[in-house]
């Protein structure tokens, strides 16, 4: 099992591997001059890497403009990550106040204070996603909303889509489903749906003709076929344990800590990023973990461990998406969406399997 070990910037030494591998971790933490240029930048800057022996380290901007260095143009080392979070915040805000508008990030921009360029990069980084990404998740929130009291065109336009044709061409990204059919609570949809008692307590299974859409553990099945039935009170609900058993195999199997390597196909309402997270954790090894922050560098966006953390507790389709593997950078196990217990028994059998796997390959 891999155990997080905190970023150690003490010596030189470190703080020139942070540079070289551009370790946005160090970001904020110090700055480096080049001698060569009289420029200093954040140890994540994208410019060319200059040779060590030309490098001198400050602990602040300050200490480097003292020494007559002037910050880099391009990754702005003068600005502290607190001015970034505010700038992003400012563009945010906009965007969620503005919701019939597209903005370019030229207008996005100027409404932060900075250039387009810096605010597409510190957007991801914060969010997880890009204004683009982000914006569209908006609309697809209002639209989720508005279709469960609205007719389906004054639902699209009042969500900010402006017109319907756009959203059904891309409703499997947004709902999973079309419009009419979430809007109905999968209404024309046919979801097949088995109940089981597995070693980490009762488990229902749930899918589509496209793939699971949700995969529940708990104390009692009854609950769990309630909340199905709940998410979905339009959609043809049918029992049908022997449609299901190839699913049902591969998750009894990854509950005892032995997972296949297949990946279970999914059908997921789900945002980009939460996409992003969830297929970075289908790529975990089992007898392995990460921490939040280890998923956000995986999928490009290292300072938003909070948003993986969050898209970890809505996944809903539990051992599919294996969010058991992700553990705070911190120590200790962290929360599970079904129990701190089971997450903690999953651990062990993935580990102890591994090891056993590992000792038989050996001995061959």
């Amino acid at each position: 099992m891999m155990i997080a070990v905190a970023l150690s910037l003490s010596t030189d030494a470190a703080r020139w591997r942070a540079v070289e591998s551009r370790d946005r971790r160090a970001d904020g933490r110090f700055v480096y001059g080049v001698i060569s240029t009289g420029i200093y930048c954040r140890p994540s800057c994208p410019s060319r890497r200059p040779r060590v022996d030309r490098v001198r380290f400050f602990d602040a901007p300050g200490s480097a403009q003292s020494a007559g260095f002037r910050p880099c143009r391009r990754c702005q080392p003068e600005q502290s990550v607190a001015g970034w979070a505010q700038k992003v915040e400012r563009a945010r805000r906009w965007i969620d106040t503005h919701p019939f508008e597209r903005p370019s990030l030229a207008v996005l921009g100027k409404v932060a204070g900075t250039s387009p360029w810096h605010l597409q990069r510190s957007f991801k980084q914060q969010l997880g996603v890009t204004p683009r990404e982000y914006a569209s998740a908006r609309r697809a929130n209002r639209l989720k909303r508005a279709l469960k009291d609205r007719s389906v065109t004054d639902a699209v336009y009042e969500a900010g889509f402006g017109s319907p044709s756009r959203v059904y061409e891309a409703s499997d990204g947004v709902l999973g489903m079309t419009p009419r059919a979430y809007g109905a609570g999968g209404k024309g949809e046919r979801i097949r749906f088995t109940t089981l008692a597995t070693s980490l307590g009762g488990m229902i299974v749930a899918a589509t003709d496209r793939g699971l859409c949700r995969v529940a553990i708990g104390d009692e099945v009854a609950a769990l076929e309630a909340a199905l039935r709940a998410e979905f009170p339009g959609a043809e609900i049918v029992r049908s344990p022997a449609t299901l058993r190839p699913f049902v195999a591969a998750l009894r199997q990854a509950a005892s800590g032995r997972p296949s390597a297949d990946v279970l196909p999914l059908d997921l309402q789900a945002t980009a990023f939460q996409r992003r997270v969830w297929r970075a954790l289908q790529s975990i090894p089992a007898g392995e973990t990460r921490t939040y922050a280890d998923v956000a560098r995986l999928i490009g966006s290292p300072r938003a461990p909070r948003a993986v953390g969050r898209a970890c507790a809505t996944n809903p389709v539990a051992l599919a998406v294996p969010c058991h593997r992700v553990v705070p950078g911190g120590g200790g196990l962290g929360g599970y969406r079904w129990g701190s217990e089971r997450k903690k028994k999953l651990l062990e059998r993935e580990a102890r399997n591994a090891t056993e796997q590992a000792e038989i390959r050996a001995d061959g």
